[in-house]
């Protein structure tokens, strides 16, 4: 009976012959879905015995992966800033990157909340997250503001143009228990079907802004992933000009957007924001690489 230092070993090799980029990762992930346990408990028994049918599983996953498909549509769940979320070929697979855009959308939310007393009565911070895809953004934000006592002082809108991403979202949102903070919109961008309390305070996307002519050069996995989350036109930016030129209709004076860009879009996101929305400020956010990652825009006012 094979136990699970040889089962990783063997498993690793199938994946690292196929060219995946962390096979002996890939490997530990597929064993410890097949088990039930965290890779690291699995890791700290090598030894341990397997059973014929978590072998003949495991083998079964591991020529998925050899194939391709992303580990974590394969295990149906993907971790994303402190939560495990549910993700399937309905929408992207949440990156590392994108975390760096929650913790900007965080930071503007509780300093508007704490810059002054809020009497009773007072409307909610209105955020809206636009291509919401499996709604890692608007979950993780929702999840930490709620565990951070402003679930009262935030109401969240999720739209997305693909209904079946909004039902991954919706399902997301569920097991979090955040669905009630937030209202679930289909909707292109900043379709006026968005707008269900009036203007919107702040603004998050992680559109597509892959150019589409590198989507060929991407990983196998990618082309597991839907085509229209990832291809943003000729230059990457189609759809995050489209969404700057309609941010006046939505925001309220004061109000900001963050949006999700590739990390060598920083000069012409700024271009195309000045472009399109002279007097607006905007500034370019680096993620934890310190590589350009999220745009961001202010609406002058107040």
């Amino acid at each position: 009976m094979a136990g699970i230092r040889e089962t990783l070993e063997v498993g690793g090799a199938r994946l690292r012959g196929a060219g995946s980029e962390s096979p002996r990762l890939d490997a530990e992930l597929l064993l410890g879905h097949v088990v039930g346990l965290e890779r690291t408990s699995i890791l700290a028994h090598p030894e341990a015995p397997l059973s014929d049918g978590q072998l003949e599983r495991f083998r079964a996953l591991v020529e998925r992966r050899a194939a391709g498909e992303p580990v974590a549509y394969i295990r149906g769940v993907k971790e994303f800033y402190g939560l495990a979320l549910a993700v399937d070929p309905r929408a992207l697979i949440p990156r590392p990157e994108t975390e760096s855009l929650v913790e900007l959308a965080l930071a503007r939310v509780r300093g508007a909340l704490s810059a002054a007393p809020r009497p009773a009565g007072t409307r909610p911070f209105r955020v809206l997250d636009v291509g919401t895809g499996s709604g890692a953004v608007v979950v993780a934000l929702a999840r930490t503001l709620g565990r951070a006592g402003y679930g009262e002082a935030v109401r969240f809108t999720a739209s997305d143009r693909s209904q079946d991403a909004l039902a991954l979202a919706v399902e997301n949102a569920v097991s979090h228990g955040v669905a009630d903070l937030i209202d679930f919109r289909v909707a292109d961008l900043l379709d006026p079907a968005i707008e269900v309390d009036g203007p919107i305070d702040l603004v998050v996307a992680n559109l597509p802004y892959i150019p589409s002519a590198v989507l060929l050069e991407l990983p196998v996995a990618a082309s597991f992933e839907p085509r229209e989350a990832l291809d943003g036109g000729p230059d990457g930016l189609d759809l995050v000009r489209r969404l700057l030129v309609d941010l006046p209709r939505v925001l309220v004076a004061g109000g900001g957007a963050l949006l999700e860009i590739g990390a060598d879009q920083g000069e012409t996101a700024v271009a195309a924001a000045a472009e399109r929305l002279p007097g607006w400020p905007a500034t370019i956010h680096p993620d934890l690489a310190g590589q350009p990652r999220v745009l961001s825009v202010e609406r002058p006012g107040r």
